[in-house]
């Protein structure tokens, strides 16, 4: 009788372990897709600040001709690289809200 009580937790034990494992599987697989979402949003807006860096390049290259050519002189920012040094990003008196609808395709 002890063996066939030892036996029932085992299968018992055993159906246990199996629920388990299917609910950390189900939760791997959410948090593997929301990664890849994010992972995805995250390459659109590291593409998107490199096509802004460019053309923020192109302005001051246009702002720097028309300085040489003028002889009227110009506030030419440098451009920062956020992606490199992101302690040095400018502080806000207020903070950065990002929603869903911020970035439309």
């Amino acid at each position: 009788m002890r063996k066939q009580q030892h036996l029932d937790d085992l299968i018992k034990q055993i159906a246990q372990l199996k629920e388990e494992n299917a609910h950390i599987t189900m939760q791997l697989n959410l948090y593997t897709e929301q990664y890849l979402k994010v992972e995805g949003d995250n390459t659109i807006l590291r593409t998107q600040v490199m096509e802004l860096t460019e053309r923020l390049r192109s302005l001051n290259s246009v702002l720097q001709f028309i300085e040489e050519f003028s002889g009227m002189e110009m506030d030419i920012p440098e451009i920062p690289d956020p992606l490199l040094k992101p302690w040095q990003l400018p502080c806000l008196g207020q903070p950065i809200t990002a929603s869903a609808n911020m970035i439309q395709f």
